[in-house]
């Protein structure tokens, strides 16, 4: 039996054809970043990182496909069905609620690993997207975790950009009353921050 988050999934690899056409698609494999929690579609993270893109005289079409609350293991269960088999570049955006959780940063990495590697036999280029672990959660555990993201994008030949919250994590300014998910404004400026790493990885 399905799980609403299956179906959520599911939903999100419905095809659009006519929006793609002509251009290439970039799938953000992610969790409440790339489904823009607390946000109008507008104004989330997706569709900045297309208007970034377009500032860059790249034609692109983003397609969001982020689950909130999704772990690795939950991006690894859906990554063949989430992300369609007409995207050029997909970025993976996970490992924020591995973090959160306290999951083991080992598990983390063989969960972006076997994604990594799921993406590459479908001849789909990544985009490992890091995260940096703050240094109050502990040391050891910081260090082990923020190590996860280029040991991956080195093993599997992927690119890496290190940390998709560089700027906006921990700043009241760009984060909602939660403190965790951004705001409008954290938003656009991620996408901004991103968006020449992208266009660089679609060539």
């Amino acid at each position: 039996m399905l799980t609403r988050r299956h179906l959520i999934a599911a939903a999100l690899a419905t095809p659009l054809p006519a929006l793609a056409a002509g251009r290439p698609v970039v799938t953000i494999l992610g969790d409440s970043i790339t489904a823009g929690f607390g946000l109008p579609a507008s104004a989330a993270f997706p569709a900045r990182l297309q208007a970034e893109l377009a500032k860059l005289g790249k034609s692109a079409v983003i397609r969001p496909a982020g689950v909130s609350g999704d772990t690795t293991a939950g991006g690894l269960a859906r990554v063949d069905f989430s992300v369609q088999k007409d995207t050029s570049l997909c970025i993976v955006a996970l490992g924020g609620n591995d973090l959160l959780r306290g999951l083991k940063p080992g598990t983390t990495k063989a969960n972006l690993d076997a994604i990594v590697r799921r993406l590459k036999a479908r001849k789909i280029r990544v985009l490992l997207a890091g995260l940096a672990a703050p240094p109050a959660i502990g040391g050891g555990y910081a260090r082990e975790f923020n190590a996860v993201f280029p040991a991956v994008a080195k093993a599997q030949g992927v690119a890496l950009y290190p940390n998709l919250l560089g700027g906006v994590a921990g700043m009241t300014r760009f984060n909602q009353r939660d403190g965790i998910h951004p705001n409008a404004q954290g938003a656009a400026l991620i996408a901004q921050r991103l968006a020449p790493t992208v266009a660089k990885a679609l060539g």
